[in-house]
């Protein structure tokens, strides 16, 4: 198993401004990438075009449409998988949907299954029902977003399909910035794998305060890299052999409760 390039994407978002957005992100990967081979993963925030929106009707995109278009472009030119979740209209129903993009073009794709009710998305998106475990590379993968954090039993690490990277894409508040730190650090400790978070910064237009700490952690929930609050793509390897010796001498996963998720 080889390791994985990884680089988190922390960036202010413009609010419902998705031509702006992604041209901001093409100039701030270009940038820091400066060319294809430099990494095998882009992670960008939740909501990375519109900012965290509740005006569903005006700003979702349809599916397929531009920001998986221009997705695409970037996973092609990098040849690496782009990924971070978009406001979609597929249907009757509006989703915040994660795209998983790889080079090639193809894609995946998971709907946000625990719906922040504080800012009422319950009552604008139709919450996802199953989880999406990728393979890339050779690393197994389990993407989430935001408000996945809180909930540990949707995040498990299992016997049956295990993941040796757990990532979380958000828009979470500066008010909670400790919790962020908090959950990112218990997530990568209990389910014994490198675990990512990719916040954004900035004000939103709901006057919402972001201050970024994408992070990332090893299996013991030790800090490996840390953004801050500076716009900025933190890129860092992942190594293989270390994840695999630890759990080798730390085999707890092997005494992990088995359970089955239903829908509520």
């Amino acid at each position: 198993m080889n390791d994985l390039t990884v680089s988190l994407v922390q960036t202010n978002i413009h609010w419902h401004d998705p031509v702006g957005n992604r041209e901001l992100l093409t100039d701030l990967l270009a940038s820091a990438l400066n060319g294809p081979g430099l990494t095998d993963l882009i992670v960008l925030p939740e909501m990375f075009t519109t900012g965290f929106s509740m005006d569903a009707q005006a700003q979702a995109e349809p599916y397929p449409g531009p920001t998986l278009e221009w997705m695409q472009a970037q996973a092609a030119y990098y040849d690496a998988v782009v990924t971070g979740s978009v406001l979609i209209k597929d249907g009757d129903n509006y989703h915040n949907r994660l795209l998983w993009v790889r080079p090639d073009g193809s894609h995946s794709s998971y709907d946000k299954r625990h719906l922040f009710r504080l800012a009422g998305e319950h009552e604008v998106y139709t919450p996802g029902t199953s989880l999406l475990l990728e393979e890339w590379r050779g690393w197994p993968i389990r993407p989430l977003v935001c408000y996945d954090l809180r909930f540990p039993v949707w995040s498990r690490n299992t016997r049956a399909a295990p993941y040796d990277l757990l990532l979380y894409v958000a828009n979470w508040p500066h008010a909670r910035t400790e919790i962020w730190k908090a959950l990112l650090r218990a997530r990568a400790i209990e389910n014994q794998a490198y675990t990512v978070g990719v916040n954004r910064l900035g004000i939103d237009g709901l006057g919402h305060d972001y201050e970024g700490q994408s992070a990332l952690l090893d299996m013991q929930g030790d800090y490996v890299a840390q953004a801050g609050n500076l716009q900025t793509v933190l890129t860092h390897t992942l190594r293989a052999a270390s994840l695999h010796q630890l759990r080798e001498r730390m085999p707890f996963l092997l005494d992990a409760d088995d359970f089955t998720l239903s829908s509520h």
